[in-house]
């Protein structure tokens, strides 16, 4: 079997849309799987079924062809290599075996980066993973995200090299892998497994007091898709994940996390945050506030900064901050052209029915500092990006196109919330 696959041929695999697939069924599939003739890049295209995905992945990465997991079903023809897939694949760093495609989480508009790593990248962070969460062969994981996405996909392969199964159903996981909007809204479940690795933004201590109300163990993580893991930790503030070295550098909107480690990326094909140096560190600009000696605080990616009034506040922190309040089941805040200050905050906010909306509204122009304030309030579904965080992009273009609908009536002094 592949370094991937350490089951039992009699073991349970996988668990996607209530198929059962053994480890050793995986194995004859993954031997058996057909794939473009030549040496090419391989496509997975997203909607590809999540077996035949993992199967396709697992082919390639066996017999040394470079695979990208997401695009569209027509970006590689008959003819030869076209479109998206073409661009990609003549810029791929030399060694990639494995390259996900991610528009990232502040944008959900911008063009796709293809993310470029070697298999060993991954596999080396894996043993440190299972020891940090406490996993181990018997788990039974759920994933609750598209596998085309580079958390989850991590997490289903992650779960085959234990040797432990993996799919789509929390009835009967001992562990689920979310994003914290994710986890909030399964939360409130009736069916919730014991345990879960959290990741993709920073959990705030609501959602940490909800999880320790349920008996829920939960492990979290931070990392970038570029990056992979730099730090962990089971509550509040992280701690450099084995194998990482960590420092945290001034930067034009506060201190930037920076990160040497075997788990990098190879590189970025099609732009984006990545930047490194000569010492091998790399960051994607998320800045981090340092806690202790050895811990810290991640506060955001920095090109979610919005500047107000002269002050740069981050859409996570004021995200958090309104999740905290209560009667809001999810946020999301984005910056609109502003003549006097800049830009200001706008909100976008789903309720969960236990508030009164003007409630939350003057509890909000308590918690938040004048600069972080909304000056305007949308009740409306957040949409996600594929990776479960709050898609920006998305309603930044909504707000400009005037399709959130009606905002709240506030005061029409600029010092009110």
């Amino acid at each position: 079997m592949s370094d991937w696959l350490r089951g039992p041929r009699d073991g349970l695999a996988l668990t996607f849309g209530g198929n059962a697939v053994r480890y050793g069924e995986l194995a004859d599939a993954v031997a058996a799987a057909s794939l473009p003739p030549g040496d090419d890049l391989v496509v997975c295209p997203v909607g590809t079924d999540p077996v035949h995905l993992i199967v396709r992945v697992l082919a390639c990465l066996e017999r040394g062809r470079p695979v990208l997991v997401g695009g569209e079903s027509n970006e590689l023809g008959t003819g030869g290599e076209r479109g998206e897939a073409a661009r990609i694949s003549a810029a791929l760093p030399a060694g990639t075996e494995l390259a996900v495609l991610t528009s990232g989480s502040s944008d959900a508009a911008a063009a796709p980066r293809a993310v470029a790593r070697t298999s060993a990248s991954w596999l080396e962070s894996a043993a440190p993973l299972a020891e940090i969460a406490g996993l181990s062969a018997t788990d039974r994981v759920a994933v609750t995200g598209p596998l085309h996405v580079s958390m989850h996909l991590y997490a289903a392969l992650h779960a085959l090299w234990l040797g432990a199964a993996v799919g789509d159903e929390l009835d009967g996981a001992s562990i689920v892998h979310a994003t914290p909007t994710r986890f909030a809204r399964l939360i409130e479940g009736a069916v919730v497994p014991p345990a879960a690795i959290v990741a993709g933004a920073a959990m705030n201590d609501g959602l940490r007091a909800q999880a320790a109300q349920r008996g829920i163990r939960v492990t979290e993580y931070y990392g970038a898709a570029e990056l992979s893991f730099v730090a962990a930790g089971d509550g509040g503030p992280l701690s450099p994940f084995p194998g990482v070295e960590v420092e945290l550098r001034a930067g034009p909107s506060g201190d930037e996390v920076w990160a040497r480690s075997p788990y990098l990326a190879l590189g970025v094909v099609g732009g984006g945050m990545l930047r490194r140096d000569e010492r091998g560190f790399a960051t994607v600009g998320d800045l981090a506030e340092r806690v202790g000696s050895d811990e810290f605080r991640v506060l955001g990616r920095g090109d979610s900064a919005i500047t107000t009034a002269g002050t740069t506040v981050l859409a996570e922190d004021v995200e958090a901050r309104l999740l905290r309040l209560g009667g809001i089941a999810a946020a999301a805040v984005v910056g609109e052209p502003d003549e006097l200050l800049g830009e200001r905050i706008v909100a976008v906010v789903e309720l969960d029915g236990t508030a009164d909306f003007a409630a939350i509204v003057a509890s909000a122009r308590s918690a938040l500092s004048a600069a972080e304030r909304p000056r305007r309030w949308f009740v409306h579904p957040v949409p996600d990006t594929a990776s479960g965080k709050p898609a920006r992009g998305a309603l930044r273009a909504a707000l400009a196109a005037g399709t959130l609908g009606s905002p709240y009536p506030l005061a029409a002094d600029r010092s009110q919330a």
